[in-house]
């Protein structure tokens, strides 16, 4: 398997849209989480036993996944010396993606953007951050003439917020509630 190589760039241009939509995405759900009512009842914790442990579990399957990403995608890239078929990265993702879908329904209709605690406000942030951030990556994608670092920082910005989604959520309620289902 030969490595991607993106055209080289004519600049940042290509990379405005993408980002102002990725940055309205972020201010969207910040805005929306804060002037929104949280109606504070779980939704869809079918097979689990609350809000709080579907949310964990979930949160922890797409952490696991975006560590596939990662390493499936530095394989496309040519940074491993072995071949992981580019379908592991795709399907690995949109899994993650939605595995992450019916917690990010859930904090924001039950629950809203928090800022009292800063724990919950990382994690409130991290959230409207992760979806722009995705939303930017998902539409730079297709793009051929975007410069060559475009993919790499905006997967490893994706990658991180989950990173910090986790640790703020699943990661504290597995040490801090305990490991339930």
């Amino acid at each position: 398997m030969t490595a991607i190589h993106r055209t080289p760039s004519r600049g940042l241009a290509s990379l405005l849209v993408p980002l102002l939509i990725g940055g309205l995405v972020v201010l969207a759900l910040g805005v929306y989480g804060r002037a929104h009512t949280p109606t504070g009842h779980a939704v869809g914790v079918a097979g689990f036993s609350g809000a709080l442990p579907m949310k964990a579990w979930l949160t922890t399957g797409a952490f696991v996944l975006a560590f596939v990403q990662v390493v499936s995608a530095l394989s496309m890239w040519g940074r491993l010396g072995i071949a992981i078929p580019p379908a592991v990265h795709r399907w690995s993702g949109r899994l993650a993606f939605l595995l992450t879908i019916p917690v990010a329904f859930h904090c924001l209709y039950a629950l809203g953007l928090q800022y009292d605690v800063p724990r919950v406000l990382a994690h409130s942030l991290l959230g409207c951050f992760f979806y722009g951030v995705f939303t930017a990556k998902m539409l730079a994608l297709p793009k051929r003439d975007t410069p060559d670092w475009t993919l790499p920082v905006l997967g490893g910005l994706a990658f991180t917020a989950l990173v910090g989604l986790w640790l703020t959520s699943s990661f504290w309620f597995f040490t801090a509630v305990g490991v339930k289902v």
